[in-house]
């Protein structure tokens, strides 16, 4: 059999030069990235940067900096040159760019215009290059430094161009890289345009805390501690938010390796094991981190998009990030991450000097009214010869160490596979007796299962979910990109109750929410729904993201804990429990109520 000759040749330039472009110039925000890092590392006092349909038609970033002549205008737009790199000591980068790479490949897939005035000699020249061609070169009239415009961006590849998102998702995508660039850079002044409006804009000078609540949250300021921590050459500075200020999605941790952005699983992982034993499985910190180390220990040429790095000593940084989070969180603000108290641990082994006072019983959190949630136990319980009411101070005792006594007799535990309620352990945890043994139920687990449960029968029946409407409309605010998530899925969320409308490029109106969900806060809600949204992503058809939307939902009208429950909220809960699939765990995988059987309990005191 014949085999036929295979000739090696080289590629032509133009067609290297869009192999290069397929790894640096992912999509705009990739292109835009490119460009900022050059402005930055040309000395820049102040950038500029102007998007139009999210960078697809239009981006241009205009800088302060250095400057170039001419000829070095014409350098800077071959392959592999650049004046980052003086000698061949690539292991000692100091700036974010030093392939050569990124100028020459967007060139080669858009249309390019280059307009540099030089500070040192005052000369300022134009260069335009059309998908990899020269168009036209001359005088410029500029003030010192560089304005790069990008347009029609893979204009000429449309094999590339159809795999690109919408305006809006490169337009999310070129924010959070302004962002990052920004938060790195505090001595630099940022403004973002986007179709003509200002939707960015930071002095120059700002301190690194007030950069980074700046551009995260104006909340982080007030709900996060300092992060600085050395060992010899290493240093990790930063700002973490405290435990309680979380988010549903993990889009809210900025991490940066000598001052270059980078999304390392090392680092990730680091977060969330600092933050382990904090947060619920389903929630993520909000924090910026900036971790300075030796060039020489650091590799930041593992890819061209320069977003990965390998360090040399991968334990070192791992327990650098871990240790200086915990020991800022444990230092600052004790509500939400503190040690036992040393008082609370001695009264512990003391006896009591006598009997505590106690306060009067809460008024009770559901109204015997139409509508409640647990309309359908009430029922149950009316038949069986309850009464639904509440705490009265003429009829029944305050609770002394126990629920309040019931009004009838209650029913036997042998009826009840949950068993009957006997008492409520830190207003948080329900204790029943069953036949076979004690039942402990967390009330808002159980009670999140059952309101999700409740919304998803709701959202799948003939007509839309019953809404309440607000009697004034509550404007909440966002960030654009989570308004615009909103946006397109308002028409499915109001098939469950949840009506909204957009209020401007930064808010949304809230005019109804589910009537399960009235009394909860409807910004809170709102802010977790965009985050599930955003965290789902566009892999899922929406009808999918909004079942876990609901789960958030659910979360946001159940049982709070710390809430004081009667014994027949607390008994509805439990035959309700009883009646409703998948009840035995929460929306999150958490186990609703576990059970210690009778033999166990003479196990802890020594009867069998």
């Amino acid at each position: 059999m014949e085999t036929s000759t295979r000739i090696i040749r080289r590629l032509p330039e133009n067609l290297v030069n869009r192999i290069a472009a397929g790894e640096v110039v992912e999509r705009p925000a990739s292109a835009l990235k490119e460009l900022v890092e050059n402005a930055i590392d040309a000395g820049a006092g102040a950038i500029t940067v102007r998007l139009s349909e999210g960078g697809l038609a239009l981006i241009e970033v205009t800088d302060d900096g250095c400057g170039m002549r001419a000829d070095e205008i014409a350098l800077a737009l071959e392959r592999h040159a650049t004046s980052k790199l003086p000698d061949e000591s690539i292991e000692l980068v100091a700036t974010l760019g030093f392939r050569g790479e990124a100028l020459p490949s967007i060139a080669s897939v858009a249309r390019v215009t280059i307009e540099s005035r030089s500070r040192a000699t005052g000369e300022a020249w134009k260069r335009v290059v059309d998908h990899g061609e020269l168009a036209s070169e001359g005088p410029a009239a500029l003030p010192p430094g560089t304005r790069v415009r990008v347009e029609d961006l893979f204009g000429k590849v449309p094999a590339r161009r159809k795999f690109l998102r919408s305006p809006r998702a490169e337009w999310a995508a070129s924010l959070d890289v302004v962002r990052r660039l920004a938060m790195a850079r505090p001595d630099i002044g940022f403004t973002l345009e986007h179709d003509g409006r200002r939707a960015l804009h930071v002095q120059p000078g700002d301190s690194l805390e007030a950069r980074v609540a700046q551009l995260v949250a104006r909340e982080l300021k007030d709900n996060a501690v300092e992060v600085d921590l050395a060992r010899g050459d290493y240093h990790l500075v930063g700002v973490a938010g405290l435990p309680t200020y979380n988010r549903g999605v993990a889009d809210h941790q900025y991490l940066f390796v000598n001052g270059r952005p980078v999304k390392d699983k090392l680092l990730n992982g680091a977060v969330r094991g600092a933050y382990a034993d904090m947060l619920a499985r389903d929630r993520h910190a909000v924090l910026a981190l900036f971790l300075d180390v030796p060039p020489e220990e650091v590799d930041v040429n593992v890819h061209p998009a320069k977003t990965e790095v390998r360090f040399r000593d991968p334990a070192l940084v791992r327990g650098m990030i871990v240790t200086g989070l915990r020991h800022a969180l444990s230092a600052g603000d004790r509500r939400s991450a503190q040690a036992p108290d040393a008082s609370a641990m001695a009264a512990w082994q003391s006896e009591p000097l006598g009997v505590p006072a106690f306060p009067a019983a809460p008024a009770p959190l559901f109204a015997p009214q139409q509508g409640s949630i647990f309309a359908a136990s009430q029922s149950r319980l009316s038949e069986a010869g309850h009464a639904w009411r509440g705490y009265e101070a003429g009829v029944m005792a305050p609770p002394v160490a126990r629920a309040e006594a019931a009004e009838a007799p209650p029913p036997e535990a042998a009826d009840h596979p949950l068993g009957v309620a006997r008492g409520q352990v830190a207003n948080t945890y329900i204790v029943a007796e069953a036949a076979d043994g004690l039942v402990i139920v967390d009330q808002h687990a159980a009670h999140e299962r059952l309101v999700l449960e409740r919304l998803r029968a709701a959202g799948a029946g003939a007509g839309d979910a019953p809404s309440q409407a607000l009697l004034i409309p509550e404007v909440v605010e966002l960030e654009e990109v989570a308004a615009d998530r909103l946006e397109d899925a308002a028409p499915k969320l109001a098939r469950f109750g949840l009506v909204l409308e957009r209020f401007g490029p930064v808010a949304v109106l809230v005019r109804a929410v589910p009537a399960a969900l009235a009394k909860g806060d409807p910004a809170a809600l709102v802010g977790d729904v965009a985050d599930d949204l955003a965290r789902n992503g566009d892999a899922l058809l929406l009808e999918e993201r909004l079942d876990l939307v609901l789960a958030t939902m659910a979360c946001h009208g159940s049982v709070r804990a710390g809430r004081a429950l009667t014994v027949a909220e607390m008994n509805a809960l439990l035959r309700e429990m009883e009646v409703t699939p998948r009840s035995g765990q929460c929306n999150h995988g958490r186990p609703t109520w576990v059970k210690l059987a009778h033999g166990d309990i003479e196990k802890l005191f020594g009867r069998k």
